[in-house]
């Protein structure tokens, strides 16, 4: 069973370190997810779960640490997390269906001539 927990307290070391290294770029990061977070058509919690369902389909085990925190922080519940999850799953695997006929198509095309 992964600790969740400790992976955020261990990543927030790591990323600690990267913005000693990379201050411009690691604050123009953290300004973006302000920005990207902050309530406006759609609320905190909406996008959280959004960012979570994301997390999922691009395989991120830290992403998924923080974003199902600040989910949870912004008041979502388990059904709107496991909904989002539904989503992931969904996606996750339709564009790669998708991606997956794209490669066969270039396959073959090399295989023609």
């Amino acid at each position: 069973m992964t600790d969740w927990q400790q992976m955020v307290t261990e990543m927030n070391g790591l990323t600690r370190e990267l913005r000693g290294l990379q201050g411009e770029v690691m604050k123009a990061f953290a300004d973006m997810a302000k920005a990207a977070t902050g309530p406006a058509a759609l609320d905190t919690r909406t996008k959280e779960l959004v960012a979570l369902g994301i997390s999922v389909a691009v395989r991120c085990d830290p992403c998924i640490a923080y974003h199902t925190r600040a989910a949870v922080k912004a008041g979502a519940t388990e059904a709107e997390i496991a909904e989002t999850l539904g989503m992931a799953v969904y996606m996750g695997a339709g564009p790669s269906v998708m991606y997956a006929a794209k490669a066969l198509e270039a396959a073959r095309s090399w295989n023609q001539g």
